[in-house]
């Protein structure tokens, strides 16, 4: 379908560019922005097309850089930054290399120091209550409930 290209057309097909060109963007982000500047269906339709042709959006790059930032800046661990990509549309596909991407012992080192962090500041609290605190912390930001309980009984057993 072929719509005419008028200059609002083109100044919003401006704006969306350097929506995306300025941070990694999902599908559903630029299609949420386009509705919000009020762009019919028919020309969402067209102005997405064109940003992937035109290399503007890509789903792999998206969930890539999503996964890094998120664990890189909010210590999220795989569960949390798996779910909140599941939230943007992005394919299973894209959310495996995304986790893929993420340096083991990176992660692990990360989760362990996050885990003496909260471990230290409930460390002097009843037992149950500091392994609840701990647990729920983790829990909350992402970190595999395997993870999180092996580390309790090593730390509770090397006391």
């Amino acid at each position: 379908m072929h719509l005419p290209m008028g200059n609002e057309f083109l100044d919003v097909k401006k704006k969306i560019q350097f929506y995306c060109s300025y941070q990694e963007r999902s599908h559903k982000e630029v299609v949420v922005k386009l509705k919000l500047m009020n762009v019919s269906k028919e020309r969402i339709e067209i102005i997405v097309a064109n940003l992937i042709k035109n290399d503007f959006l890509n789903e792999t790059r998206f969930a890539i850089s999503f996964a890094r930032g998120k664990f890189r800046i909010k210590k999220w661990g795989k569960i949390k930054i798996m779910n909140k990509l599941k939230s943007n549309n992005i394919s299973s596909w894209n959310i495996t290399e995304a986790i893929k991407e993420l340096d083991d012992d990176e992660y692990l080192e990360t989760f362990n120091l996050l885990f003496i962090k909260f471990w230290n500041k409930y460390k002097n609290d009843e037992i149950n209550y500091c392994k609840k605190k701990v647990y729920d912390l983790l829990h909350y930001r992402g970190w595999e409930s395997q993870l999180i309980y092996e580390s309790i009984n090593k730390k509770i057993y090397s006391l």
